[in-house]
């Protein structure tokens, strides 16, 4: 952890300031130590690096499993491509001088594979696990000067509200028990000004049910039984190409067909194993924007990837020097009115990345 931190960091039960006992040190690192809440006297540990305000990831315990096991496979630097870095553009539509002096938040960082881009193209990134996921993602880049790594629940983030410039969850929330719940608390660490990013799974057409009978029982079976029958989708990768065979295949027990291999047994291993799975449609993803006071929501390729921004400029005609608090209330009557194309007949803002 790094002292700067202790700017956006608060009591993640009652929102007050936290005062930080360092027991060691490396560089500019706090290895190990507390942090104490000023009103309410709780304590949370800082262990090898990161400040943890929970004890253990419960119901999003295979994604620890899993990114200590393949902890290096997606990050670009590693695996000498720009996948995370054109995933991570493909959801946002962000470009380097957007993160550039920015303070991001990456909710749901696993290994962090993007928040390595954001660091690299000049963010402070700021990544958040509920599971032992974070101590990968430490590993791999927890020692960047523009990178703070905190072990927290997304319900329950140790944050000041609006401290972030932008914010991304990139297929994470809908893994979480309440994907409605955890959207509002995310967009609510945005600045008024900012803006938020996400990618869902969807719900369209038969593709997207294609795992839902598998999953009723990998799901209960212990995670190094389907980690062993993952590795499946490694030679089987071969069988899936075979031209008509495969997409039979594919419907009947699908695989991931990555060309990398050690992807593609991270992939269906991840397919098979979280416990909540929950898939949306874009009109109702579109009304969480707007009822979250995003007045500008963008639609990109491959469901879901959308991204609200919370405008001003363009209402100063309209509002001259108002307060910002009570822009945001005038404008919600409008947000109310706009939806996606067939759900309440206006369509999405175009995409622009």
């Amino acid at each position: 952890m790094k002292s700067s931190a202790m700017r956006f960091l608060v009591c993640p039960a009652c929102k007050s300031d936290l005062e930080v006992d360092v027991c060691s040190r490396r560089g500019q690192e706090i290895i190990e130590g507390s942090l104490t809440c000023a009103a309410c006297s709780v304590k949370y540990p800082i262990l090898g690096g990161v400040p943890r305000f929970v004890s253990a990831g419960s119901y999003a315990s295979s994604f620890g499993f899993e990114w200590n096991r393949f902890r290096t496979v997606q990050l670009d630097s590693f695996n000498g491509t720009k996948e995370s870095e054109r995933m991570l553009e493909e959801t946002t539509g962000w470009k380097e001088e957007d993160f550039k002096g920015r303070l991001v938040l990456d909710a749901g960082v696993g290994a962090g594979r993007f928040a390595e881009v954001v660091a690299g193209k000049g963010g402070e990134v700021v990544g958040i696990d509920l599971t032992d996921a974070i101590d990968a993602a430490y590993a791999n880049i927890g020692d960047r000067d523009n990178v703070h790594l905190i072990q927290a629940d997304i319900f329950a983030m140790p944050f000041r509200k609006h401290a972030f410039d932008l914010a991304y969850s990139i297929g994470v929330l809908h893994h979480t028990p309440d994907t409605r719940a955890a959207f509002d608390r995310v967009a609510d660490t945005v600045k008024k000004d900012g803006a938020f990013a996400v990618y869902l799974y969807h719900r369209y057409g038969p593709d997207a049910h294609s795992t839902d009978i598998i999953r009723t029982l990998t799901t209960h079976l212990p995670l190094r039984i389907v980690f062993a029958l993952s590795v499946l989708a490694v030679p089987l990768y071969y069988l899936y190409k075979i031209p008509f065979l495969g997409p039979v295949l594919e419907m009947l027990l699908p695989i991931s067909l990555h060309p990398n291999w050690r992807w593609r047994w991270l992939d269906t291993f991840d397919w098979y194993t979280p416990k909540y799975q929950w898939k949306f449609l874009y009109p109702e993803v579109f009304r969480w924007f707007r009822e979250n006071g995003f007045v500008d929501v963008e639609v990109f390729d491959e469901p879901i990837r959308m991204r609200g921004s919370r405008r001003f400029n363009h209402l100063a005609d309209r509002y001259g020097e108002r307060d910002r608090d009570v822009v945001q209330e005038d404008i919600a009557p409008e947000a109310a009115d706009t939806g996606l194309g067939g759900w309440n007949g206006s369509p999405l803002t175009p995409a622009r990345a």
